[in-house]
């Protein structure tokens, strides 16, 4: 029962953290050390869904809660108090970052890293870090998004722009450090996605049926997108993290050390209990990313059993 009350509460974080742009879900995956878990429990093999169900129902009833409930608030509290909202993501991230190095420089038994395979990892962590400081410099350029609009008119190519927003950015938010919601933003459709989700519960209650439905038409091709973005991205990473695991990890490390980087708000308090907050924040990220991932020796060596008897399942099969 714990384990599933954890999993749930880990869920809902990832999903707070999908509504934020420039805040990865996959990072938070990371942090908590379920993310070889996740990726491979996202299938169409119902029997494997089914079998993984305490981990992956109450992951993903989480993962729905904090988008559904926490769009608007996470949004808020994200406004009202971004420096120590940010600091408290950047101790979460360098929390993980010594347990992410581990899973990166991993041998085999026996194994010896060749000069190639060195040089390879260093490149892909490398890369990794590009591609995140470039995507901080999109997100500095596009600014904060104007949740006062009012919904759009529903037209095909829009509907089609949501739906492919909705596939990139699932399979992004699979990727740790790559933040789901920017590329959204970047599609132009992150505000329109998450004024439909905060107008759902207060149109339904309040007695604006239309409003709830026009939010509902636009929100189904985005759920469309994400679900199907969810399952190939899934799967892709899954057979990454299989045949490439050192070259996979090091791109995953270097996205998530450029993630501290892009969210770092600098030393300009504007307060001195500014300063302390943020310290603490810092601080209790940190921690938290810390105890979490001490439980990582005994979630992987519990993975790798249960990967040892689904393939000696098939073996018999075959």
């Amino acid at each position: 029962m714990i384990h599933i009350i954890r999993t749930f509460l880990i869920g809902l974080a990832i999903g707070m953290a999908n509504v934020i742009p420039g805040v990865s879900g996959g990072t938070l995956a990371v942090v908590f050390n379920i993310y070889d878990k996740f990726v491979n429990a996202i299938t169409l093999n119902f029997k494997k869904l089914w079998k993984n169900r305490r981990f992956v129902f109450p992951l993903v009833i989480g993962m729905l809660g904090g988008v559904l409930v926490f769009s608007k608030l996470i949004t808020i509290v994200y406004e009202k108090f971004p420096v120590q909202t940010n600091y408290f993501f950047m101790g979460l991230i360098l929390g993980s970052i010594p347990m992410l190095f581990k899973y990166m420089v991993a041998k085999k038994d026996g194994e010896k890293f060749s000069a190639g395979k060195i040089v390879a990892i260093v490149i892909c962590a490398l890369a990794g870090f590009a591609l995140l400081i470039y995507l901080g410099h999109l997100e500095g350029v596009l600014g904060t998004p104007d949740m006062s609009a009012e919904l759009p008119v529903q037209t095909f190519p829009l509907t089609v722009r949501i739906f492919a927003a909705g596939l990139i950015g699932a399979v992004a938010m699979i990727i740790p450090g790559i933040s789901g919601s920017l590329l959204m933003l970047i599609m132009g459709v992150y505000t329109i996605v998450m004024k439909s989700i905060s107008l759902l519960f207060p149109s339904l209650f309040g007695g604006d049926i239309q409003l709830f439905f026009k939010a509902v038409f636009l929100l189904l091709p985005n759920g469309i997108g994400v679900l199907i973005g969810l399952l190939s991205g899934a799967k892709l990473i899954a057979w990454l993290l299989k045949k490439i695991p050192n070259q996979t990890y090091a791109v995953i490390f270097g996205l998530i050390c450029a993630s501290a980087v892009n969210i770092f708000p600098g030393f300009n308090f504007a307060t001195p209990w500014t300063a302390v907050g943020s310290v603490v924040c810092l601080l209790a990220g940190a921690a938290l990313a810390y105890f979490s991932t001490k439980l990582a020796p005994e979630e992987k060596s519990e993975e790798k059993s249960v990967e040892q008897n689904e393939n000696t399942q098939e073996s018999s099969e075959k």
